[in-house]
């Protein structure tokens, strides 16, 4: 543990509490998720809690489907939260739309102590007031007028009905924090003015119960994204307001897409929830988020969740935005993919397959071929996964890479047939030689005797032509006849999974391609 965070450790008392506080008005984003992930590593760090809030309160936009999402997602990624939804704890609710009799309570208190109060501005008088303050050179902050209603006033304008909001009154001074990533901030409260903290009594704004929802819930630090760096000095007038502590805090850097701009939807999949569709491994993704933004000081690039717990400071978090790299996520899910056992790996591209129409399972062993109606053991598709692991980036290649298994007829594309400078005749000759070599074959039929017949043959091909023994003018020929596709794995192990009877079916349809 850094010698800073042992000090403040002793400043806010023996339990380190951070939280998480997504709201679902969309599917779990990747940036809430990298808040999540270096929340919870920071509190299992100092043997700490992690809490997880719901902030619901905009009923509107907050749906079930989304809610549901942000705790599937959590639990997919094994970032597990130690008080909140599901798992209930001490300071409940952990949905805000349940706490408003909380809210209620400290708004009540502000208005009596005249911290807070009504204003009755219409939207049309505050733009008016708006543009009034930019035409003179000064920010654009509510002037103040509503403040100065007598409790006559406010009272007969409630009676009435007015429309209205509550604001904060804000006090001229200076706020300074230090941020524990970027040193001390400091902001002049006259460029804030009196803002909105609630729609009502029974409404609260974000800002406001948020700073009662850290205090309620005895949170110790608040890291979250760079952009509420704005929303910091004004939780921090109300949490003084209502004289309780102020955590520490430390906002971490944005993340930027690879053009460098504000990362969203255009730039491809940026919830957790297209991640998963996509085929990247939970894994993948807590190794990738640590390292936007934070990095170890190290050439070390790949780390376990529990290996981050250990190494993680915020000394080593920059403050500027940090680009997404998708060359290096593939990179990652390709690692991580080749690391599970092929049994995990087998199960985990199945839904895959499944939905791509080419398998349907019949039982925990038995697999039905779609297209021919075949049933395979589950083995047999392990095999198959086996030959393609190495090449897979993302669990969602795998349909595209080994349907060729799976279907009755294969679409060919004639000019792929040609190694090099072979014409369509010496390709043709070339299946005509793989025909008889497989149609003779008097061995067993594995992958290796088949490349022992295979590799010989494929020599005297090549000197046969005057091209030094090159395999490729018979091989060639024959990985397009069993697949139809420019990469795949060696035809001596997909002849083997396919059979002796469909291999033949597969060199003969070729070459009536060839000859059409």
């Amino acid at each position: 543990m850094d010698k800073e965070f042992s000090d403040l450790k002793q400043e806010i008392g023996d339990v380190v509490r951070t939280r998480v506080a997504p709201s679902p008005t969309g599917y779990f984003h990747i940036a809430t998720a990298r808040t999540a992930l270096f929340n919870y590593i920071f509190a299992k760090q100092n043997n700490g809690k992690f809490i997880l809030r719901i902030e619901d309160t905009d009923l509107e936009r907050s749906k079930k489907e989304y809610k549901e999402d942000i705790l599937e997602n959590f639990q997919w990624l094994g970032i597990k939260w130690d008080e909140g939804p599901i798992v209930g704890g001490d300071y409940g609710p952990y949905f805000q739309s349940q706490r408003l009799d909380i809210y209620k309570k400290y708004l009540s208190k502000l208005l009596k102590q005249d911290r807070a109060y009504y204003c009755f501005c219409s939207k049309e008088d505050l733009e008016t007031q708006r543009q009034y303050m930019m035409s003179i050179g000064r920010p654009p902050i509510y002037n103040g007028k509503c403040g100065n209603l007598i409790p006559a006033e406010v009272e007969e304008y409630l009676a009435q009905g007015k429309k209205s909001i509550i604001r904060f009154r804000t006090l001229s001074r200076s706020i300074v924090f230090k941020d524990l990533i970027r040193g001390n901030i400091e902001f002049n409260t006259n460029l804030i003015g009196d803002f909105a903290i609630a729609k009502d009594l029974d409404t609260p704004l974000y800002n406001f119960a948020c700073a009662v929802d850290d205090f309620e819930m005895k949170i110790s630090h608040v890291i979250r994204g760079e952009d509420h760096i704005s929303n910091t000095p004004k939780q921090i007038l109300i949490q003084k307001a209502l004289e309780f502590p102020t955590p520490k805090y430390a906002h971490l850097p944005i993340i930027l897409a690879p053009d460098k701009t504000k990362l969203s939807k255009r730039h491809g999949s940026v919830s957790i929830k297209d991640f998963k569709a996509d085929g990247y491994l939970s894994e993948t993704l807590i190794n990738f988020m640590a390292f936007l933004g934070w990095n170890p000081g190290t050439e070390q690039e790949i780390f376990s969740l529990n290996r981050l717990i250990k190494e993680f400071s915020f000394k080593r978090i920059k403050k500027s935005g940090s680009a997404f790299n998708n060359k290096r996520l593939d990179y990652l899910n390709g690692f991580y993919i080749r690391q599970k056992p092929l049994k995990d790996l087998t199960n985990l591209c199945v839904p895959y397959l499944v939905h791509a129409g080419l398998l349907e399972f019949k039982s925990d062993d038995k697999i039905e071929v779609k297209e021919t109606s075949q049933i395979i053991d589950f083995n047999v598709l392990e095999k198959i996964i086996s030959l393609y692991a190495k090449r897979l980036k993302k669990l969602s290649e795998v349909s595209d890479l080994i349907d060729f298994f799976f279907k009755k007829e294969i679409e060919y594309d004639k000019l792929l047939f040609q190694w090099k400078d072979a014409s369509f005749s010496q390709t043709l000759t070339a299946l005509d030689k793989c025909e008889e070599i497989v149609s003779n074959a008097k061995i067993e039929w594995t992958e290796k005797n088949l490349k022992n017949i295979l590799l010989s043959a494929a020599v005297d091909f090549g000197n046969s032509l005057n091209k030094a023994g090159d395999r490729g003018y018979l091989l060639w020929p024959l990985r397009i006849a069993l697949t139809g596709k420019r990469a795949s794995a060696e035809p001596f192990a997909i002849a083997e999974i396919l059979g002796k009877e469909q291999t033949l079916v597969r060199i003969k349809k070729a070459k009536e391609n060839i000859n059409s």
